[in-house]
Order: structure tokens, then sequence, then C-alpha cells
């Protein structure tokens, strides 16, 4: 039985104790006491589009709900290329003299001239196709360096668009392809040519066994614009295919536009694009990638190194179908198509 001598010594160490709990301010894992944290963020499409306003709301509110709030204890640097890949080796070395605790990047081509930038800054990837293959990390389970994030299967998928574009229009022959060649050439700088060719090899093989022939389109700046969509006209396509790149999703308005007033199918990779007016895209989705980046950003702030976080890959994979489209071209989505997607535009 405690003693009232006793139980006065135990009130005053409790007292005590809680004296020392409030004196000492009650520090979140989102703070620091020395300044904000500074996030970088390096992509190709500015907030002043809607639904790259909407990926980073999804974002900042994933920021948000771990404790990260712009005024308070975090400030971000954002750079936008405006569809140019030439301006990502500037805007990435404005990130890295801004003294940033961690940049959010997107895209492969972005990917890479951050990497060449800086090997001591912590980076977070998304919508990055085949970041090993690319050479941007060691391995998805152990990526070593600075890099880590969201990894996509925008190359990987491109067989399956194809399947899906002779699925929907069965009687298509000729397909034009419009990729950026620059993107690819810096987004793969450091893979060797002979792997290149073997890539492309087997992708070509796939596409004519479906009985597809392609038209080579280059499209590697928004001024390219004019150029591409006349070699695009040339080459009388029945259908046309968007390779993923930052600069067909920079244009994806107006290339939904010039798909539109000349009848040809447009077949994307992302539901950015199916809203613009392609008829289907087929690919992950943009805001779950974003989340997950909010989740490796807050864990890199808390002390995790980026060699040590694997790289995570899309659960969900989206067949948007834009029927508004399909009606105004006078396309009938088969059942067997139709059956498959996630949603349907109107």
């Amino acid at each position: 039985m405690f003693t009232m001598g006793r139980l006065s010594a135990v009130r005053r160490l409790a007292l005590v104790a809680l004296f020392l709990l409030l004196a000492v301010p009650l520090l979140s894992p989102a703070q620091t006491p020395a300044r904000p944290w500074r996030i970088g963020y390096l992509a190709t499409v500015p907030l002043t589009s809607p639904d790259a306003a909407r990926n980073w709301s999804a974002f900042e509110q994933a920021l948000k709900e771990r404790g990260y709030v712009e005024g308070r204890n975090v400030v971000f640097e954002r750079r936008f290329s405006d569809g140019s890949i030439e301006r990502f080796p500037a805007l990435a070395a404005e990130l890295a003299e801004r003294n940033v605790d961690v940049i959010v990047v997107v895209a492969n081509a972005a990917a890479h001239v951050v990497k060449q930038t800086t090997a001591t800054i912590p980076v977070v990837m998304l919508m990055v196709a085949n970041p090993v293959g690319a050479r941007l990390v060691a391995s998805l389970a152990h990526p070593g360096g600075n890099i880590t994030g969201v990894a996509d299967y925008q190359t990987e998928l491109v067989t399956k668009r194809f399947e899906l574009l002779k699925a929907t229009l069965p009687n298509a022959s000729r397909v034009a392809m419009v990729a950026c060649e620059r993107c690819t050439a810096t987004g793969l700088a450091h893979v060797d040519a002979a792997t290149l060719a073997a890539a492309r090899a087997r992708r070509e093989a796939a596409v004519r066994n479906l009985g597809v022939t392609l038209a080579h389109v280059d499209l590697s700046s928004p001024e390219d614009f004019e150029r591409a969509t006349a070699a695009v006209l040339l080459a009388r396509p029945d259908a046309l295919f968007l390779y993923p790149s930052p600069v067909n999703y920079f244009l994806r308005w107006e290339l939904a536009q010039f798909a539109s007033r000349h009848r040809i199918p447009l077949f994307a990779p992302l539901r950015e694009q199916a809203e613009a007016g392609a008829l289907m895209s087929y690919g992950p989705n943009q805001l779950d990638q974003y989340v997950k980046a909010a989740d490796y950003v807050d864990r890199i702030l808390r002390g995790a190194k980026p060699a040590d976080l694997p790289i995570e890959q899309p659960t969900t994979l989206e067949l948007v179908i834009n029927r508004g489209t399909a009606r105004a071209l006078n396309i009938v989505i088969p059942p067997s198509v139709a059956v498959r997607a996630h949603e349907m535009l109107d």
C-alpha cells in the first residue's frame, strides 16, 4: 500500500514529466525546425491545363494528408518544359541550384536529364517506362543510387494497344504511328543500339502479325506539329497511333482535333488523351501514380534512402473509350472491346 509520502513523490514525478513534455515542442515527421522542405517538380505540361492541375492536386492533397502544407512547412519549386524536351537540362539545373530536398520528375526523358544533373538529390519518378531497361535504376527491388518511384508499362503496352486497335477496326491495315525520336534518344541514351534494335524488331513483328503496316512519323517538339500532321496525311492511314511521349501528351488536344477534322480514329496511351478526343486509350492511371509519388516523397523526407525504396508498378490498367468520338466517326465499338472498358466517355 502507498503511503502519503510515496504517493506525493509519484505525483511530483508525474508533474515533472508532464512539464518536460509540454516544454518540448512536438515536431511531426513532416516538419523541420530549420526551414521548410523544398520539393522540386519537373514535368512537361503546366498547371494551367485542367488535367495537369487535377494530377497535381492529387499529389498535393496526398502530401497534406501526411502533414505537408504549402506555406507552412513545404515550398514547391515547379518547372515545366511546355512540350520542349530541350528545356529539361536548364530546368533540372535550376532545381538543383534551388537546393531542393527532393525532385519529382515525370517521364523518361526528364528523368534521364535529372539523373545526369544530380547524383545526390533524391529523385522520385513517375510515368517512367521500364526504368531498369532504360538504365535509370539497377533493379525494381533495389534501385540503388538516388532514384526511386513509380514505373509504368507504357512502352510494354504498345503491342496490346495495337491489338485493341485491330479488334476495334478489323479492316485497318495501315497505321501512322506518331513518336518522338528525340525523346527516345534522350530517354534511352545509355541503352546500347543492339538492345534498342531488338526491342523495335519485336514490336514490328508483333504489329505485322496483326496484319498492320506502320508509317513512322516523328513529332519531337510542338514546332514540328504542322510537318508531322502533313506526313500523317501523306501516309493515308486507316488509324493514328500515338506512341507514349511528353510531346504527344502536351499536344493531346491539337492531335485529337487534327484526327477529328480528318476523320482518322486516334488511339492513345492515357485517359487524358481520350478525354481530349482520342477514340480510346489504354494505360496506367496518372492520378494513382501521383498519389504514390507523394508517399515516396514523405518517406524520403522522413529519412529513407531512395536506393532502399523498391519501385512500384501499376496494379490497374484502364481502357477508356470516347463514345462521342466513336459516334462522330460512325464507328461501332465491338462488344468484345466495350465489355473491357473501365469507362465510357460521352
